[in-house]
């Protein structure tokens, strides 16, 4: 029996590096797509390798022309900057950023006030930087929200479920907007901090219903809609706008 295989490459687009996912999967046809933050390619297990590089040339010439036609598909991908005096809007808080590059090893940030202090090593590549700063954009953000976060959690646990939760956990997470573990840990994304607050309390509350059902059946969903009945509009908006939920 053939296994599903994935190959992740780099290839080059309108002056943009985009980050392909090439997937060897039971299926007959070969798709291209362009989702979220990364090109994918996907194509029949067990096709020989002169037709994978055929389809990538393929792939190539396919994503030029999408990208002129659809310059929007660009933005996720275009590299953020980030300098001192920016300001960062999450939900209804807004921190003004400090940027500075410094004679250290490593990279840092706090909150002071309403302000995020970033000290970078200053011998770091720019590209290096630009990924270590949202990384610690999420952290220091999390740690702001947490406690209201986790306040809501709890809350809508009380309300519906009623299940023990072990944990609450915010994270940078871009392979999706929550999860919830067979130990009873809630994991959410801080990627989700940026949506409304209504579509957030959708994700927990999806979360907590895997604490009854650990799968998507029939029943997880007949849970989610018993609680909030117009969930399908929370998916839709998460659907829609997922590439503008970042830092």
């Amino acid at each position: 029996m053939h296994k599903n295989l994935t190959y992740r490459l780099v290839m080059n687009s309108a002056g943009l590096e985009l980050p392909v996912q090439v997937s060897l999967e039971r299926r007959r046809d070969t798709r291209f797509g362009i989702t979220g933050k990364k090109v994918t390619l996907r194509m029949p297990v067990g096709v020989p390798p002169e037709y994978i590089q055929q389809q990538l040339a393929e792939l190539q010439v396919w994503v030029d022309k999408t990208l002129e036609e659809r310059p929007a598909l660009k933005t996720p991908f275009l590299r953020k900057t980030y300098r001192t005096g920016d300001i960062l809007v999450v939900g209804r808080r807004r921190y003004m950023l400090d940027v500075n590059l410094e004679a250290r090893q490593t990279h840092t940030a706090q909150l002071v006030g309403d302000t995020i202090s970033i000290r970078l090593a200053a011998h770091s590549a720019e590209a290096q930087r630009t990924r270590s700063i949202k990384t610690l954009l999420s952290r220091v953000v999390a740690g702001d929200f947490y406690p209201e976060i986790r306040r809501r959690v709890l809350d809508w646990n009380d309300r519906t479920f009623r299940r023990h939760i072990k944990s609450v956990n915010l994270k940078y997470n871009h392979s999706n907007w929550g999860s919830c573990s067979a130990h009873s840990n809630v994991n959410l994304s801080t990627r989700l901090l940026f949506a409304p607050d209504d579509v957030q309390d959708y994700v927990i509350l999806h979360e907590l219903a895997h604490l009854v059902e650990l799968n998507h059946s029939d029943r997880f969903w007949s849970l989610v809609e018993q609680h909030m009945p117009d969930y399908p509009e929370k998916e839709r908006w998460l659907k829609q706008n997922r590439t503008k939920c970042d830092f």
